[in-house]
């Protein structure tokens, strides 16, 4: 379970009113304006995996939660429903909390954000380094939205495929598929942009009699 949320995590994030002129631009123009003009944000979350049966995409799970982020490598992706989860940096290492086994993961933060989909969403200090580590392309309207495919540059990313649907500046929906064929669709509500943080925001403390698990 946690290895597989930790991949996951790229699935992950954001958001934030830009101007309405943005609603003309491409969608690769409106996603490196996103990432270059908010460095943080809040959230909720909607995660669905789906599977193929008899040829058609089905939902087989899904996930709610909550997300808080400040680039570059800060952010806390909170699972609520069905279970409760939490993976969180703090710029520097990776806590992965499984509140009903009370255990915690630690990872290094690193490189690990490079070329996941994690980095776009909150990893990048700007599109400087979104370019250094993935190529995009337009794939036009789909359900009201515009749409871009996120490509790594790393031959050893997870991922072979990650769109992102923006409407109006604002990515609001991601697809995620990895190189085993999983897809995870995730939808963005209730964003709010540049909110205010406290300083010690993003440190982890390690729950009261937890198992303490290093990678």
């Amino acid at each position: 379970m946690q290895n597989y949320l930790a991949t996951k995590v790229a699935a992950c994030i954001i958001a934030l009113a830009l101007t309405p002129a943005l609603a003309a631009a491409s969608a690769v123009e409106q996603f490196k304006s996103f990432v270059t003009n908010n460095k943080s944000a809040k959230g909720e979350f909607i995660q669905q995996q789906v599977k193929m049966v008899d040829g058609s995409a089905k939902i087989s799970k899904t996930a709610n939660g909550n997300f808080i982020f400040a680039r570059p490598g800060k952010f806390i992706w909170a699972y609520t429903k069905p279970y409760e989860q939490i993976l969180q940096a703090d710029g520097d290492k990776l806590y992965i909390y499984d509140k009903d086994l009370n255990q915690v993961t630690i990872r290094e933060l690193g490189n690990a954000l490079g070329s996941s989909p994690a980095a776009i969403l909150f990893g990048s200090a700007g599109a400087a380094d979104l370019d250094k580590n993935f190529s995009f392309k337009e794939v036009g309207n789909k359900q009201g939205l515009e749409w871009l495919e996120a490509v790594a540059k790393a031959k050893d990313s997870q991922f072979e495929h990650i769109g992102i649907g923006m409407k109006d500046g604002v990515p609001v929906a991601l697809e995620l598929r990895d190189n085993f064929g999983q897809v995870s669709l995730l939808t963005l509500k209730n964003l709010e942009k540049n909110p205010a943080l406290k300083p010690d925001q993003f440190k982890f403390v390690v729950p009261a009699g937890a198992d303490v698990f290093r990678q």
